[in-house]
């Protein structure tokens, strides 16, 4: 079988994981977490051009499949974890928590590699997702390490153990959570994410990058609560 490997959808792919290569650099080298950040948001528009890009072009592939999970693994797993190991460096203990369990928190990595090996042989998450989204976690992540670093934000030690684990749970979870893929531009059938779309831009507006944070929060607590409705009626 003639496999392409440059195909204008796999460089796409290539640049989001050559910025999460520059996220992590960014953070252990450079100690420049909003530099990090702004890579994680560059990764995630290309990881959204290039699935995009391959449908347009009639250019999917099992190859490009495969490349978007590893170049998620590194954006949106990686990146997030090394700048919650620079959170932690920041972060003040109320009971003496040692320096070592700060490596707890590479378990997003991992987490995130389990959702992404799991997204890749499930084909029901077509028109949504199950469990949250890598990228939407690591803008969050993201976003709550630029405001520890600025200083505007506190967040202890205790406080990103407890958040670890809820991350890497919510990566694996069985909560349905709605996507952005439209099929059309009704009301009808798009109520929920033109209102939440409506909601994020105000978060941002007001809360600037702490905004982000609580755009993911919004999303997770809307998409919970859709879950539970929908499984109620059935």
């Amino acid at each position: 079988m003639k496999v392409r490997l440059i195909t204008i959808p796999n460089l796409l792919t290539l640049s989001n994981m050559i910025c999460g290569i520059l996220a992590i650099i960014s953070t252990l080298v450079l100690d420049n977490m909003e530099a990090a950040f702004c890579l994680i948001i560059a990764a995630a528009v290309f990881d959204f051009f290039d699935g995009m890009a391959a449908r347009a072009l009639h250019q999917s592939s099992p190859l490009g499949t495969q490349l978007d999970s590893l170049s998620d693994v590194v954006s949106f797993g990686v990146a997030p974890s090394i700048m919650m190991v620079g959170m932690w460096q920041l972060a003040p203990s109320l009971w003496g928590v040692p320096d070592v369990l700060g490596y707890a928190v590479l378990a997003v990595a991992a987490f995130s590699s389990l959702r992404l090996a799991k997204f890749n042989i499930d084909d029901s998450q077509t028109t949504e997702f199950e469990g949250l989204a890598t990228p939407a976690n690591a803008l969050m992540l993201g976003a709550m390490a630029v405001m520890v670093e600025r200083g505007e934000w506190t967040v202890c030690r205790e406080a990103l153990l407890v958040l670890t684990v809820v991350s890497c749970l919510l990566l694996v979870c069985s909560i349905r959570m709605f996507s952005f893929k439209f099929k059309g531009f009704a009301w009808k059938d798009n109520w929920v994410k033109y209102l939440f779309l409506v909601a994020a831009v105000a978060l941002l507006g007001v809360f600037g990058v702490g905004g982000v944070v609580w755009t993911i929060v919004l999303y997770i607590a809307l998409s919970s609560t859709l879950h539970v409705v929908k499984s109620l009626k059935k």
